[in-house]
């Protein structure tokens, strides 16, 4: 069911929306290079299936780059420090590192699901 209303209280917040979006970003990306995490670093397999299917597809390398991120991320934040100046200057917040693996994945389940199949990776007992 649509509502009305609701598309029409989107179409007037857009304006407001693409005018701080810019400034969002760029403070999500300050707080990530403080600690030295990337975007997508933030996604959760245990929450996404279509994640940890995607995670799982990323070469051995780029997963122990990612654990490393987070290892690195969780004790700078249990210390509560953050990373030299210089080093937040060298981070990369927004280097897409799993955008073209997780729309792979997403078009493969969206494909099984118009072909009435599930996914071979959300196997339940019966």
């Amino acid at each position: 069911m649509k509502y009305p209303l609701q598309g029409a209280i989107a179409k007037l917040f857009d304006p407001l929306v693409a005018r701080l979006a810019p400034a969002y970003q760029a403070a999500v990306g300050n707080e990530l290079r403080k600690v030295g995490l990337r975007y997508e670093d933030l996604y959760d397999p245990e929450f996404d299936l279509d994640t940890a299917e995607a995670l799982r597809r990323l070469s051995p390398d780029e997963v122990h780059a990612r654990n490393q991120r987070l290892k690195r991320g969780m004790d700078m934040s249990m210390k509560h420090s953050e990373l030299p100046h210089e080093i937040q200057e060298q981070q990369t917040p927004f280097n897409f590192y799993l955008d073209e693996t997780l729309a792979q994945v997403k078009a493969e389940n969206e494909e099984r699901k118009q072909l009435g199949s599930g996914r071979p990776y959300d196997r339940h007992l019966p």
